[in-house]
């Protein structure tokens, strides 16, 4: 598997005080490790894919804030999707953990010109 990164990323996981279920805003009930976590990515209204987070540490407890990469699932299946400052959200199946807002983008292919 290749493992380049196609984004630099601001990522939030919600907290447990950040908790909103009518909007579909969940807690993680652990910490979500580098190079394991797998989420879904909200990339548009009607479109997720997979990606790998890597973080600039171990792993990101719930209601942290860090800097990490994203290694997409297939990011030719939506080109031109992602610019700077856009924020995805982070989902395990349809509950909304957090967030990512993109800050670089690597692949080309997923830059919005």
């Amino acid at each position: 598997m290749n493992f380049d990164v196609d984004v630099k990323a601001e990522i939030h996981l919600y907290g447990k005080e950040e908790v909103d279920e009518h909007n579909n805003i969940y807690a993680r009930n652990t910490p979500a490790k580098s190079f394991v976590y797998r989420p879904h990515h909200k990339i548009f209204d009607n479109y997720l894919t997979t990606g790998i987070h890597f973080y600039n540490q171990s792993e990101v407890n719930p209601g942290e804030t860090v800097e990490g990469t994203i290694k997409f699932l297939a990011p030719s299946e939506y080109p031109n999707s992602l610019w700077i400052d856009k924020k995805i959200d982070i989902q395990e199946g349809y509950k909304v953990v957090g967030y990512a807002i993109i800050k670089e983008i690597y692949n080309k292919v997923l830059e919005k010109e």
